[in-house]
C-alpha cells in the first residue's frame, strides 16, 4: 500500500483552493471600492476616508442653504454631495465653564471671489483629530468632541450637555 496522494487528488484541492482565493480577492475589492454614505453619525470616518498618506485634511463645507456639500481635501474640491441634509443644522462649540456656544455661519469666497455664507463645514485632520463641536440635527445632537472613538449620539442637545457636565464632573473628582 503506497503513501501519499496521487496528481488528481492535488490538482482538485489546488482548484478548490484557486477558487477560494478568487472569490475572497473579488470580495474583498468590491468591499474597498463601496463607497460609505456620509451622514452625522460617521461624518468622521467618511471624511477619513479620503485621507491619503501625502494629505493632511479633509473637511465638508456646505454652503448657502446646504443643499449642496464639497469635499475638501487640502483645501481642493474631491467630491460634491447634495441633499446631505438642511439649513435647519445647528454647531455649537462646548465650554465646561460656559456650556454650549452657538456658533454663527462664517462666510467663504469662492474661487471667483464671490462672497457665500457657511451652512456648515467640518474639518478632520489625518490623525482623525477634527472640529471640537456639537452638531443638532433633527432632534438628534452629536458629539465631535471625542477623541479616536465613534461619535456620541444623543436624543437631544441637553441630554448631550449634561453627558459633558457628568464627564467634567468625575474629571474634577
Amino acid at each position: 500500500m503506497k503513501k501519499g496522494f496521487s496528481l488528481i487528488e492535488l490538482l482538485i484541492v489546488i482548484v478548490i483552493v484557486g477558487v477560494i482565493y478568487t472569490l475572497a480577492v473579488t470580495n474583498i475589492q468590491t468591499l474597498s471600492e463601496q463607497k460609505m454614505t456620509p451622514s452625522f453619525s460617521n461624518l468622521k470616518e467618511y471624511l477619513h476616508s479620503f485621507l491619503k498618506e501625502d494629505t493632511k485634511t479633509a473637511k465638508l463645507l456646505c454652503l448657502d442653504d446646504c443643499s449642496e456639500c464639497g469635499v475638501y481635501i487640502d483645501g481642493a474640491k474631491q467630491e460634491t454631495i447634495e441633499s446631505f441634509f438642511d439649513s435647519s443644522v445647528e454647531v455649537y462649540r462646548y465650554d465646561f465653564l460656559l456650556g454650549a456656544q452657538s456658533i454663527e455661519p462664517e462666510v467663504y469666497f469662492n474661487e471667483e471671489d464671490v462672497q457665500e455664507r457657511v451652512c456648515f463645514s467640518y474639518e478632520i485632520g489625518k490623525n482623525l483629530i477634527g472640529d471640537q463641536v456639537l452638531i443638532v440635527y433633527k432632534n438628534r445632537a452629536y458629539d465631535y468632541t471625542t477623541y479616536f472613538t465613534q461619535t456620541p449620539v444623543y436624543d437631544s442637545i441637553s441630554e448631550l450637555i449634561d453627558a459633558k457636565e457628568e464627564l467634567s464632573q468625575k474629571v474634577s473628582r
